[in-house]
C-alpha cells in the first residue's frame, strides 16, 4: 500500500491494515499469547504474541498522548517521556511491561481502543492540519500517525502470520 497523503488514505490504511491483522491475532490461542517464540524486536531476542501486541498499543497510546498535549498546549517528550529516539529498546521493554498484566482478550481489546482512538483523532482533522505542514520536525501529523499505526500494523501482520506458519497454526 503506498504511503498515504490525504485524511481519507489514512483512514483507509489504518483501517484496512488493522481488521487484517486482527483477523490474524484472532488465530493465536489465548494459552500461547504469552509464549516467547517469535523473533523480537531486537536482533537475537525472542518475545511472544502478546509482546508484539503490547508494542502496538503502546506506539498507539503513544500517539494519542502526543496529541492530547499539543491540544493542551505542553510539547509532548519524543517519544516518550524520559526516553529519547535512540531508547527505542528501553521503550518497547515499557510497552511489554505496561500491559504484561492483561489476558490475551484484554490485550486485544486495548488495540481495538486505541485504533478506534486513531481513526477518531485523524477523523476530527483536516488535510491541511493533517499534512499541509510539518507537525513534529519534519514530518506531518498525518506522517507521525502513519509511522505508528498503519506501517507497524502491516509489519505486526507479517510477523504473525510467520509464528503462525512456525507453529503449524
Amino acid at each position: 500500500m503506498a504511503v498515504p497523503r490525504t485524511k481519507d488514505e489514512l483512514l483507509v490504511a489504518i483501517a484496512d491494515n488493522y481488521a487484517k491483522l486482527s483477523i490474524d491475532l484472532g488465530r493465536v490461542p489465548a494459552s500461547r499469547a504469552r509464549e516467547a517464540s517469535m523473533p523480537g524486536h531486537v536482533a537475537g531476542t525472542v518475545m511472544s504474541p502478546a509482546d508484539l501486541v503490547s508494542y502496538l498499543v503502546g506506539w498507539n497510546e503513544q500517539v494519542l498522548e502526543w496529541f492530547t498535549e499539543r491540544q493542551r498546549g505542553v510539547e509532548p517528550d519524543f517519544p516518550a517521556r524520559g526516553l529519547g529516539w535512540n531508547q527505542l529498546g528501553e521503550l518497547a521493554q515499557r510497552f511489554y511491561a505496561d500491559h504484561g498484566e492483561l489476558t490475551w482478550p484484554q490485550l486485544l481489546d486495548r488495540l481495538a481502543r486505541a485504533e478506534q482512538g486513531l481513526i477518531e483523532l485523524v477523523s476530527a482533522h483536516d488535510d491541511t492540519e493533517l499534512y499541509g505542514r510539518p507537525w513534529y520536525r519534519t514530518h506531518t501529523a498525518g506522517r507521525m500517525i502513519q509511522f505508528n499505526s498503519s506501517s507497524p500494523y502491516a509489519n505486526a501482520r507479517r510477523r504473525i502470520r510467520a509464528w503462525l506458519r512456525d507453529q503449524g497454526l
